[in-house]
């Protein structure tokens, strides 16, 4: 049976957030509430971590895992590039349900990045998974609490029920709101790419990049 941490949604405490962390620094797996559904964290430069991940989720190598970082942390380390359109969707809409795709960094784990050479990222604006990943001081896997395959969890309850004990800590924020997960855009391309229409809607994100572009960019949406 994990251990549940309860911890304030709105205003984590500092002392209880470092337990988590700790966990983290062991190797340890950290269910999440994230401002869509809950998560499961493990140190994003960790590879053992990672991979007991892909393990407890059933999850096939083929398939990448984004991050989150947490709102202070530069990302430069883990990309080659940041370009501009990037950086405009990265002030419109970090911190918030919006995951870019960036060339990733040599040091980025073959696993996270399964062997595209891109990879995920994002700021949360759940408080609880922004202080986890600001307080590891690097960056956590975003993928969400579930086997593959299976719904999403949208609290600590559907949590234990789903993995029981195939994580460390459950961290109990109350209910996450649920609905469409992050939206994925990819930034590699000559014109961004979107890979998921999530809760940001794609008309919305189109907007932010004529400024970039000095024209209506049309970005396809890939299934």
């Amino acid at each position: 049976m994990p251990q549940i941490l309860k911890i304030n949604p709105r205003q984590p405490e500092d002392d209880l957030v470092r337990q988590a962390v700790l966990i983290l620094q062991a190797g340890g797996i950290v269910a999440y509430p994230t401002e869509t559904f809950y998560g499961l964290a493990v140190d994003a430069m960790n590879a053992g971590a990672i991979e007991r991940i892909f393990r407890i989720k059933g999850r096939q190598f083929s398939s990448p895992i984004a991050l989150i970082t947490g709102s202070n942390y530069k990302i430069g380390n883990l990309v080659t590039a940041i370009p501009a359109a990037a950086q405009r969707l990265m002030q419109a809409f970090w911190p918030g349900p919006l995951t870019l795709l960036f060339s990733a960094s040599p040091m980025v784990s073959l696993h996270l990045s399964a062997g595209t050479g891109k990879i995920g990222i994002r700021v949360s604006s759940h408080p609880i998974a922004d202080s986890l990943a600001d307080s590891l001081n690097s960056p956590i896997t975003a993928t969400s609490a579930n086997l593959s395959g299976a719904p999403e969890c949208r609290s600590a309850e559907e949590v234990l029920k789903n993995l029981s004990d195939q994580v460390d800590l459950i961290i109990d924020g109350g209910p996450s709101p649920g609905g469409k997960g992050s939206t994925y855009i990819d930034i590699t391309t000559d014109l961004p790419a979107c890979l998921r229409e999530g809760a940001i809607p794609l008309r919305i994100i189109q907007e932010a990049l004529i400024k970039i572009y000095l024209r209506n960019v049309s970005v396809e949406v890939y299934s």
